[in-house]
């Protein structure tokens, strides 16, 4: 592994292990997210019965949810630190490796922890307003053998911050991801998953968000044979805010999986979930499943989760399946939705009626479907790329629509 980082640490002030010790909330017993445990051994071998894994092409994972030795150096790591942001990776032992409270919940995520050898841990300190992005390149070199990677993610309290994960190149890759917000802290964090087409990569992460924190999440998915995310939230104090926005574009073949999870541990926070996705191509296959739980102590929440999938070609197939589990009735508000549909003939027989040429009107109503998400991630760069990307994938496919 070869690694360009900014290698000074600096702690937070408060302490991670505190914070993460001030949610103790009894299990609840769900089939959309079952008991964690770090002993792999307690996660059976999937077989595609599981509803966690019913839609999961279990042969595509290389070995992943067996047996397949997770041992992989043959990446590269590169930071752009903001001033002020430490981006070091550190020993399991040295490390603050569970401060976000997470216990993996599937076989993957168990074999990862516990053949992960170092965290790579990017640390914002508290009170430290930071207006440039932080953005950590992770470039695979090669899909065997299999990588494990546990990355940590911590904003000091009262801190402001925008971190950008970027993975490209070719891998196997078996991931955690923790997200630790403080009180009062107010984090932007991104993922892009623009790796080559050979890629498997499984990862989960989980945030936990303290009182008055506000989380913006966003997952972007363009690359990769298979890529399956589980990305999770909960709280420790009133007044936390989650939002969460995905973007991703499948093309013919790839399988592209997004599982979210926020669970209202604590009274007076607020979630919103939006992911748009679009397919083309033969067999391009798009998963998202959305589940929000309202606990007993979780009252005067808000939440709501949405998930729209366009459809443009013959051949893709989106599945997409919101949930909501609700344990109190004294809440604002929680609701969701979800909509799958072919390209609509209307649309682009209005744009031509005005003398657009088809293919452009092709283009304007694919746009138009993503802009509402794109516009809310507030980082002008990465909606700049977004917006090339999806202009790329069209590009590659525009004739064939249009015949």
């Amino acid at each position: 592994m070869t690694t360009s980082v900014d290698t000074s640490k600096t702690a937070i002030q408060d302490s991670s292990e505190t914070f993460a010790e001030g949610l103790e909330l009894d299990p609840v017993e769900s089939h959309l997210h079952p008991a964690g445990s770090f002993a792999v051994d307690d996660h059976v071998v999937p077989t595609g019965l599981e509803e966690i894994w019913r839609f999961t092409p279990l042969k595509r994972l290389r070995g992943l949810h067996e047996d397949t030795p997770l041992v992989g150096e043959d990446f590269t790591v590169e930071a752009d630190t903001a001033p002020g942001v430490t981006a070091v990776s550190v020993p399991v032992g040295d490390s603050a490796r569970g401060s976000s409270g997470y216990v993996p919940v599937d076989r993957v995520s168990a074999r990862a922890w516990d053949a992960a050898a170092s965290v790579y841990e990017v640390t914002i300190p508290k009170d430290a307003v930071v207006d440039e992005p932080t953005t950590v390149r992770i470039k695979g070199g090669h899909v065997e053998p299999a990588t494990a990677a546990h990355l940590l993610v911590r904003a000091g309290a009262f801190s402001k911050a925008v971190v950008i994960i970027d993975y490209s190149g070719s891998a196997t890759w078996a991931e955690n991801i923790e997200v630790v917000l403080e009180d009062g802290a107010d984090l932007t964090f991104v993922t892009v998953q623009d790796w080559a087409d050979d890629t498997v990569h499984v990862v989960n992460q989980h945030s936990r968000v303290g009182r008055d924190a506000h989380l913006k999440h966003v997952t972007v998915t363009l690359g990769g044979d298979v890529v399956r995310a589980s990305t999770s939230a909960d709280y420790v104090g009133t007044g936390g805010s989650v939002e969460m926005f995905g973007v991703y574009f499948a093309d013919a073949g790839q399988h592209m999986e997004h599982r979210l999870f926020v669970d209202h541990t604590a009274p007076h926070t607020r979630s919103r979930v939006d992911y748009k996705g679009a397919l083309q191509g033969q067999d391009a296959h798009t998963v998202w499943i959305g589940n929000v739980l309202i606990r007993k102590i979780a009252e005067g929440i808000d939440t709501f989760e949405q998930n729209d999938n366009l459809v443009l070609t013959d051949g893709a197939h989106a599945d997409s399946v919101p949930n909501l589990e609700i344990e109190t009735g004294e809440i604002e508000g929680a609701g969701h939705a979800s909509t799958t549909g072919r390209f609509d003939d209307q649309h682009l027989f209005y744009l031509q009626s005005r003398g657009i040429e088809e293919e452009d009107a092709r283009r304007l109503v694919v746009h138009g479907f993503f802009n509402d998400v794109i516009r809310r991630i507030g980082v002008p760069e990465l909606q700049e790329r977004l917006v090339a990307a999806i202009e790329d994938e069209l590009a590659e496919h525009i004739g064939r629509l249009s015949t």
